[in-house]
């Protein structure tokens, strides 16, 4: 089955040339969810220089053609955009192919913009024109090369963790431990101060099992309860937040980057709240606990490279999909 498109970041680097984005895929069949083969991450970057060469070509092209930038122009700020600063729109806009965004004297430049956001399509065909473009438009007549189904759009809001620092309410995170404590028929405190002497090993191991494994759990509803309906978390270099106890040599598991051989590195990883929000027309959804994104730590980008680099991807389950296989 092909593979859905679930989120794309835009995520440029502190000092870095790039313009830089991360797009993330899964399969929708029930059978493959929590399997790492069934997911995918690609990063695409894009050399600001040559953003500015094609922007140059096109301002000529457009006073050549007596365009009236005018028309527009006054609206620019709305966008933040001068003659030192790029705009947002633009910059993903050429992450995609697009080398030129057409405006037209009825619409504003907003609206414009996100009217070709709509139309945006990833494009498997080989002569892209960048990173990822856009899919040709379908004759009358015509039948698409793929049909593959698509999540309903939207964008992200940006928040700091730290903006939440004194506004900590844990009455949410205390529900719904408290809820999946009766469950599961596990007493966490309990867990935590039992002693297993005199037990078996076989018992002990299994205990212990299921006590870090709500640890981790408590642990993770804890840090999110500041914003429990939060769908991504990013930190390049940092720490993930793991919903269920990893395997002891989850670093090790981490291959290096496949083109300059450099370690990985932890960057964002996608939350539980975002599977509520999957929607498509079709009856499609992906479910998950957790899907951790590392990349590479130099975030290298071979010269005058056009397709996306494939980093690597960790995927955990909610828990409560265990009981219900």
């Amino acid at each position: 089955a092909a593979l859905l498109h679930l989120v794309q970041v835009y995520c440029p680097l502190e000092a870095s040339p790039y313009h830089r984005v991360a797009n993330v895929f899964a399969c929708a069949g029930r059978g493959c969810w929590g399997q790492p083969r069934s997911w995918k991450v690609l990063r695409s970057q894009y050399l600001q220089t040559e953003e500015k060469e094609a922007r140059d070509r096109s301002s000529k092209q457009k006073q050549e053609s007596n365009f009236a930038a005018n028309d527009w122009y006054e609206e620019a700020d709305d966008w933040g955009v001068c003659d030192e600063a790029e705009s947002p729109a633009y910059t993903s806009l050429q992450l995609l192919g697009l080398n030129e965004v057409m405006m037209s004297n009825s619409l504003s430049r907003e609206v414009e913009c996100a009217s070709q956001f709509q139309q945006l399509r990833l494009s498997e065909a080989a002569d892209m024109s960048g990173p990822l473009c856009m899919r040709a438009p379908v004759r009358e007549g015509t039948a698409a090369a793929s049909s593959a189904p698509v999540f309903q759009p939207y964008y992200i809001s940006v928040v700091d963790e730290e903006d939440y620092t004194g506004f900590l309410d844990t009455d949410h995170a205390d529900k719904l431990l408290k809820e999946y404590q009766q469950r599961e028929g596990v007493d966490l405190e309990q867990l935590m101060s039992e002693s297993f002497a005199g037990e078996g090993d076989n018992e002990k191991y299994e205990k212990s099992e299921v006590k870090s494994r709500d640890h981790a759990f408590h642990k993770f509803m804890k840090r999110i309860s500041v914003c429990h309906e939060q769908i991504l978390r990013y930190s390049w270099g940092g720490q993930p937040l793991f919903i269920t106890c990893p395997p002891a040599n989850i670093n090790k598991g981490i291959p290096a980057c496949s083109n300059c051989g450099s370690n990985r590195v932890f960057e964002f990883q996608l939350m539980p709240a975002l599977v509520s929000m999957l929607q498509s027309d079709t009856d499609l959804s992906v479910e998950f606990g957790t899907a951790i994104v590392y990349t590479c730590e130099r975030s290298c980008w071979p010269t005058n490279h056009q397709t996306p680099l494939e980093e690597f991807i960790f995927v955990q389950e909610d828990p409560d999909q265990k009981l219900f296989k």
